[in-house]
């Protein structure tokens, strides 16, 4: 078959194209016919609050001996975990596991600070 655009390769009514609509189509062609490109992505889990829940309240029980922000730090990860938890439990996030230690470690740093800020008023 000689080459060129009258019936050649690639080309409307040449051998290439088998059965796309208004070319003759190409076999195996799966396509959902009017569309065309990707689907649209889905949107990732929202992470966020159960992260900064975690961290927070990591530094809370880490940093009680700065009693002041182990008590500020803390009830943020106390209020971020369980908007985490609530997210999570809706289907929104996929990480109720570091919500949960946020709210136990803020927790911790809230008591934790509590208790060294009362020993120090008390103990004068």
């Amino acid at each position: 078959m000689p080459y060129g655009y009258p019936g050649g390769y690639g080309f409307p009514g040449g051998p290439g194209y088998g059965g796309v609509p208004g070319h003759g189509g190409t076999p195996g062609y799966g396509g959902v016919p009017g569309y065309y490109g990707w689907a649209a992505p889905q949107p990732g889990p929202s992470n966020g609050m159960g992260m900064a829940a975690m961290v927070l309240g990591i530094v809370a029980a880490v940093g009680f001996c700065l009693w002041p922000v182990a008590i500020i730090t803390g009830v943020l990860a106390l209020i971020f975990g369980l908007i985490g938890r609530s997210k999570a439990n809706r289907g929104e996030a996929s990480n109720p596991g570091q919500a949960l230690a946020g709210v136990i470690c803020g927790t911790v740093g809230i008591l934790l600070g509590t208790g060294l800020a009362v020993l120090i008023m008390v103990a004068p």
